[in-house]
């Protein structure tokens, strides 16, 4: 790679939406008051939103408290690299036409557990990067720092 190439590029958004189909397991990261946590779900993209399932207990109780959240998927393999980062509100889904459609979408948990629970997150900004994986440049002569 020539100095002058930069390894990160700028995923647009149907670029972002793209990888987000791509896979099925992500991060959810929930926010109340001084606690942060991190956890791993899977996930479908249904229209512009993620769709996850969920069962009663920490998840839940946060996404209720405090709807903000962040979602991140990523994927990598020997020479590419990519994140994806979706900022949004979580919210339950509680009607019947809604849990209806939920249900077609197919997801279904990885574990064999009640997931009774659907969740949407409706995206507020979705923003996604890729990066082109190779040797670390020379570090020759003294470093900036």
């Amino acid at each position: 790679m020539s100095a002058h190439t930069d390894p990160v590029d700028t995923l647009t958004a149907e670029q972002s939406w793209e990888r987000l189909r791509s896979q099925e397991l992500g991060r959810l990261i929930t926010h109340v008051g001084e606690r942060i946590d991190v956890f791993p779900v899977n996930y479908v993209v249904d229209g512009e939103g993620i769709l996850l399932r969920t069962a009663p207990g920490t998840k839940l109780f946060e996404l209720t408290v405090n709807s903000d959240v962040l979602f991140e998927v990523d994927d990598h393999t020997d020479t590419d690299a990519w994140s994806v980062i979706v900022r949004g509100h979580a919210i339950a889904l509680e009607s019947d036409a809604d849990v209806q459609r939920a249900d077609a979408a197919g997801l279904r948990p990885w574990i064999p557990t009640l997931k009774r629970v659907y969740v949407r997150i409706a995206p507020a900004s979705v923003s996604g990067r890729a990066f082109h994986r190779s040797a670390e440049p020379d570090r020759d002569g003294p470093q900036e720092y």
